[in-house]
């Protein structure tokens, strides 16, 4: 089975919010995942995004894949603990 990271769209017409999920790469994008790690709202300004990102670090190290703009918020989110680290 072959597993991804990636957006499931939530929301109402011209209103998307995405949740990002870890789903087996087979199934469709609102059909059932296997856990929830965060959330990306593209219409807010700013940080519109919330990720788990030992979860999301536990899912790659077991073989999941995240998508192009899952994995621009990881690294958006890595960032973000190095600055506040800093």
């Amino acid at each position: 089975m072959s597993v991804a990271i990636r957006l499931r769209r939530e929301g109402a017409k011209n209103r998307p919010y995405y949740r990002i999920v870890v789903a087996d790469s087979r199934s469709r994008r609102e059909g059932p995942f296997i856990e929830q790690i965060g959330t990306y709202d593209p219409l807010i300004a700013g940080r519109n995004w919330e990720i788990d990102l030992e979860k999301a670090d536990s899912w790659v190290g077991k073989g999941a894949k995240p998508s192009k703009t899952v994995g621009n918020i990881m690294k958006w989110a890595r960032q973000g603990a190095a600055s506040a680290e800093s």
